[in-house]
């Protein structure tokens, strides 16, 4: 059991590896079409049957995946085993920026956020939503455990990657400002890439002289700001409608 103690040890550290926490975070990562390298619980049959009830779908390919092992091992794979009782490893897909922004459907780009978790919940409701993709710039790792947590598993739905800069792309670039125009007066152009700063200071002056298009979400008197994921929400679902 060692070797499989030092296989999740070593892969949390491993930049080419995902780490996936739970059982949904495995689901989706099965569900679309992730290279699923280590699956482990201590409660075999018990995974088995929450399959059986909320992702059938996915059944077949976890019980030839899904190993078992003793209590005291699963405890130490990880600093805080989900009460799901699975972990697992996966392979990062590689991501082609030039892909990426030739693809069909809007792009969420974020510049430098802060939250591993905020990171994980855009990526999340992207996914949801049928963007293209999520790029974010900064020195947050958007594969980080905490990110997969907060998406659920939902990085293989779509591309996502971290690069050093807002690219240069045709598509026009809508950006979240809070002195822009309310998002209910404009008209989102298609196939945008839609900008989004980090929680503390937004968006940088070079990003936003870039825009074609500023927007803001109306708020109440008071109220200083959203989350960052439901601000991606509401832009991404205003854009669709």
């Amino acid at each position: 059991m060692a070797d499989i103690t030092e296989t999740f040890r070593t892969g949390r550290k491993d930049p080419a590896v995902a780490v996936l926490e739970g059982f949904h975070a495995l689901k989706h990562a099965i569900r679309f079409g992730a290279e699923i390298t280590d699956a482990v619980t201590s409660d075999r049959d018990g995974v088995l049957a929450l399959a059986a009830e909320l992702a059938p779908d996915i059944t077949k390919n976890l019980k030839r995946i899904l190993s078992a092992v003793p209590a005291p091992v699963y405890a130490q794979l990880f600093p805080s085993p989900p009460a799901t009782g699975v972990v697992a490893l996966a392979r990062r897909p590689t991501a082609d920026l030039a892909d990426i922004l030739a693809a069909a459907g809007p792009i969420v780009f974020l510049e430098s956020p802060n939250h591993l978790g905020n990171i994980g919940a855009v990526i999340r409701v992207a996914a949801a939503a049928g963007a293209a993709g999520v790029l974010t710039t900064g020195d947050r790792d958007p594969w980080h455990p905490a990110a997969l947590r907060g998406s659920a598993g939902l990085h293989f739905a779509l591309p996502v990657c971290r690069i050093p800069v807002l690219p240069d792309t045709v598509r026009p670039i809508v950006a979240l400002d809070p002195n822009g125009t309310p998002i209910s007066e404009v008209a989102l152009p298609e196939h945008a890439l839609l900008a989004f700063g980090g929680e503390r200071h937004g968006l940088n002056t070079n990003t936003l002289g870039q825009a074609q298009l500023r927007v803001r979400l109306p708020m109440q008197p008071g109220v200083s700001s959203l989350n960052l994921a439901t601000a991606v929400a509401v832009v991404l679902y205003a854009g669709s409608a």
